[in-house]
């Protein structure tokens, strides 16, 4: 029967199909992002047939052979290494080292089998060149660049690799498909096609994607749903710290990260991170505080810098690096209730160095402190650990992991922690040896370290 032909609209950043063109979003609430997309599709006659259905019990389960990489921080983010038969995507901004990692882990990967890397934005004059600044062995790793769908797809069939790369996801298209690279319906497409190669094979393959001005892979979510394994590499490209988080795993936890630091021999492992967030903190300074952090399974000691000054404007300036504006906009407003300290007519900037990102709430205590240490121009009287989170009405809540963040400052040799009286009884009795400080209210915290 002859093809049917359908015209929809397509929201670009959400994926969201309409029957007609809308100025707004329903689904994502933007504005002017439906473009048309025209599909096609041949009728099929009901052939009958008999589709197998099991008893779950009945169901043999393979063995978990995962790949590894001998990348300890890259195996824990994937849960033990790449399973066989996934689709892995990579994000990050342009120039964080996306690249690099995958060309460093390909080496890794050949002791399984040769790995076909397909570049859509480079030569292979260009990655050859990154490979030998990376001292990488190129044996078994085999090199195209194509942004045709189809000859991906031979070559894949011909050389049979153990996995493939391909960089990136936004440059291959299907000649038969209308769009153009990038659009909605090509990336699909792409992605649709290497899902299945991937399962057919039980073969592992790694699509890098761009992101968005708002850090969104570009595609849009909707090529997130597809893959198994959705991973993003963060950081500030200015620093030479990087994280490797895992925001969707089948395969395994989503609690884990990879610490990483680039040089110029490619990424290295991080063995010690906390020590290198704290290697210039200097304790006599006002508005700086260390606080311990937990990122996945791991904690890191970070430092907090606030700054807190005169404003000459109408309207105070409130600038975040390294956390979310509202939390520290929700912490000036209860210093100021429960303190009576006057903000609003002072600049506040915050700052947590290293580059890292930080969301959880253990960190609100140690931001507290720094920005009411700058305020009065003074500093703690000895380098110290503040964990806690901050209720609306001044008190100390309690967080997870605090024996692990206990012992993460007994390592690096600090031994005086401020830490919520909530969570006192976990401490063991050798942790308690040191010097613990429970703290129930914001006042009893100023009180005891001001």
């Amino acid at each position: 029967m002859p093809k049917k032909q359908n015209l929809i609209y397509t929201c670009s950043q959400c994926g969201f199909n309409s029957g007609k063109w809308v100025g707004k979003c329903p689904e994502c609430g933007e504005w002017n992002s439906f473009s048309e997309v025209t599909t096609s599709f041949s009728p099929s006659k009901n052939t009958n047939k008999n589709i197998p259905i099991e008893h779950l019990p009945n169901i043999t389960m393979k063995p978990d052979n995962r790949l590894k990489t001998n990348v300890k921080e890259f195996d824990n983010v994937m849960g033990g290494g790449i399973v066989p038969g996934s689709l892995i995507l990579l994000g990050g901004e342009p120039g964080i080292g996306k690249s690099t990692l995958l060309l460093q882990l390909s080496e890794k990967l050949t002791q399984y089998g040769s790995i076909l890397y397909n570049n859509g934005e480079e030569s292979s004059h260009q990655i050859k060149l990154r490979s030998q600044r990376l001292a990488i062995a190129e044996e078994n790793i085999l090199l195209m660049d194509s942004t045709d769908l189809s000859d991906i797809e031979k070559a894949f069939l011909n050389t049979s690799p153990i996995g493939a790369i391909i960089d990136s996801v936004q440059t291959v298209y299907n000649p038969t498909v209308q769009g153009l690279p990038a659009s909605l319906t090509q990336i699909k497409e792409g992605a649709n096609l290497f899902l299945k190669l991937a399962k057919k094979n039980h073969h592992f393959i790694f699509l890098i994607g761009h992101v968005t001005k708002d850090g969104q892979i570009a595609g849009p979510k909707s090529l997130e749903h597809i893959v198994d394994v959705v991973l993003y590499l963060e950081g500030d490209r200015h620093h030479s710290f990087r994280i490797l988080r895992s925001y969707k795993n089948r395969f395994g936890s989503t609690d884990e990260i990879g610490i990483f630091q680039m040089t110029q021999n490619g990424f290295e492992e991080v063995s010690n991170p906390s020590k290198y967030f704290i290697q210039d903190f200097n304790p006599q300074s006002y508005g700086t505080t260390l606080t311990a952090i937990y990122e996945g399974s791991r904690p890191l000691i970070v430092e907090i810098q606030a700054l807190v000054s005169q404003t000459h404007f109408n309207y105070p300036k409130r600038l975040v690096d390294g956390t979310e504006l509202n939390k520290a906009q929700k912490l000036i407003a209860i210093l100021e209730k429960v303190t009576g300290l006057i903000l609003f007519q002072s600049d506040v900037y915050i700052n947590i160095t290293g580059g890292i990102f930080i969301k959880e709430p253990g960190v609100e205590l140690s931001i507290l402190v720094a920005i009411y240490s700058s305020f009065k121009k003074t500093h703690l009287k000895k380098p110290m650990i503040l964990i806690g989170e901050v209720g609306l009405s001044g008190e100390i809540r309690g967080v997870n992991g605090i024996v692990n963040r206990v012992s993460e400052a007994i390592k690096l040799g600090i031994d005086t922690i401020v830490i919520p009286e909530k969570n006192l009884r976990e401490l063991s009795i050798q942790q308690k040896k040191i010097d613990i400080i429970p703290v129930k209210t914001i006042q009893d915290v100023l009180d005891k370290l001001f």
